[in-house]
C-alpha cells in the first residue's frame, strides 16, 4: 500500500483512541495482531471468549496482550439484554428466543451486538468465520447506515500511477458482495463508496460510474442501468461529485476525459470507481493487482451503520493490524 495512505490512516487511528473488537481470539494470528495494535497504539482492543483459554493461548504463542480487555459472551452482564434485543429484531423473520441465545454464543454475533450497544467503535473478524457470518453479525448488531439499504464492499487499490487518486490510491467498488446490483443497489454502492473515499483516502470523492460506454457511445440495458443509478445518486446526494456512464479511460485520464465527456465534473480525475456488477469489480481489482503491479486492501464492508470489517481466512498478522486501524478511521 501507498505509504502516504497507510501512514495517514495509522496516524488518524492513533489520534482517535478508539476501541475495536477482535472476536476470534482463539486464532493465534489475532493475538499477535492484538499485541502489534497495542504496541503501535492503533486502537484499544477487546477480545471475546473465555479469559483463561485466551490468556493460556497467548502465553503459549508468546503474544503479549496484557493491555487488551477480554469479554466472555457467556458471562457478560449485558448478555440477557442482547439476547432479548436480537430476538425482538428477528422474531418477525421467525427467530425464537432460544435461537437468539444460541446465536450469541458465537463471538462474531456477540461482538456485533456490542458494537450496536456502543461498547466499541467497530469490529474486525473473518480469520475463522466465513464472510456470511461477518455480514449477518453486522446487519443483526448495527444495521444499515441511514439512507442505505445495501451492504457492499470496496477495496483500496494502490496503483503505480501516482497522479491518480491520492499518491496512486483509488477506491474500487463493489469488489466483494453483490453479484448483480439493481439500479437502487448500484446507487447505494456509489454513495457508500464516496463515503469510503472521504474517510479512507481523506480527500474529496470524485465518483465515476463505470461502463463500456461513455455518454451515449453505446446503448444496452446494462448501460442504461448505470445511467439510471447515476441519476438516482444525483437526486439523493446532489452534494456529491458523481458522473456516468463513463469508460475507465475517460474516468481517470484527463485528456481522454475532456474528449469523451466534455464538461464532466468527474471525467479525468476520478478517485472512486464504481463497477456495474461484481464480476467487473472483482476481476478488475485482481487484474490491476496481479498484472498492473498494484496492491489491494480489502474488500472492506460498506453500508453498515458502524464499521464491521471482514478478513480473508488467509490473512496475515499485518493484515489484521492494518484493517483494525482502518476500522478506527471508518468509525470517526
Amino acid at each position: 500500500m501507498s505509504n502516504v495512505v497507510v501512514n495517514s490512516i495509522i496516524e488518524r487511528a492513533r489520534q482517535a483512541d478508539a476501541c475495536v473488537i477482535l472476536p476470534e481470539a482463539s486464532d493465534p494470528r489475532v493475538l499477535h495482531a492484538t499485541e502489534r495494535v497495542l504496541k503501535e497504539n492503533y486502537a484499544r482492543i477487546t477480545l471475546l471468549g473465555d479469559p483463561d483459554a485466551i490468556t493460556k493461548l497467548a502465553r503459549a504463542e508468546g503474544a503479549k496482550i496484557d493491555g487488551a480487555e477480554i469479554v466472555n459472551p457467556l458471562t457478560d452482564s449485558r448478555r440477557d439484554a442482547y439476547v432479548e434485543a436480537l430476538y425482538e429484531k428477528r422474531k418477525a423473520k421467525g427467530m425464537t428466543r432460544p435461537q437468539a441465545d444460541e446465536m450469541l454464543r458465537r463471538e462474531p454475533y456477540y461482538g456485533g451486538m456490542m458494537i450496536g450497544d456502543g461498547r466499541a467503535g467497530g469490529m474486525v473478524c473473518g480469520s475463522i468465520c466465513p464472510t456470511a457470518d461477518t455480514v449477518r453479525a453486522a446487519l443483526f448488531g448495527v444495521g444499515l447506515a441511514e439512507g442505505i439499504k445495501t451492504v457492499s464492499a470496496c477495496s483500496i487499490m494502490n496503483t503505480i500511477v501516482e497522479e491518480i487518486g491520492v499518491d496512486g490510491s483509488v477506491i474500487f467498488a463493489d469488489t466483494g458482495v453483490l453479484p448483480e446490483p439493481t439500479v437502487e443497489q448500484l446507487a447505494d454502492i456509489g454513495i457508500a463508496a464516496a463515503a469510503a473515499c472521504r474517510s479512507l483516502l481523506n480527500t474529496e470523492p470524485y465518483v465515476a460510474m463505470l461502463s463500456f460506454s461513455t455518454k451515449g457511445s453505446a446503448h444496452s440495458p446494462a448501460v442504461q442501468k448505470v445511467i439510471d443509478a447515476t441519476e438516482l445518486i444525483k437526486k439523493r446526494r446532489p452534494d456529491l461529485n458523481v458522473d456516468g456512464e463513463l469508460q475507465l479511460d475517460a474516468a481517470v485520464i484527463p485528456a481522454i476525459g475532456k474528449t469523451k465527456a466534455k464538461g464532466s465534473p468527474v471525467a479525468g480525475k476520478a478517485n472512486t470507481l464504481v463497477f456495474p456488477d461484481l464480476s467487473c469489480g472483482n476481476i478488475a481489482y485482481k487484474l490491476v493487482e496481479r498484472l498492473g503491479k498494484a496492491t489491494a486492501l480489502g474488500p472492506l464492508l460498506m453500508g453498515t451503520a458502524k464499521p464491521i470489517n471482514d478478513l480473508s481466512r488467509g490473512c496475515s498478522v499485518e493484515d489484521i493490524a492494518l484493517i483494525t486501524a482502518i476500522t478506527v478511521v471508518q468509525s470517526l
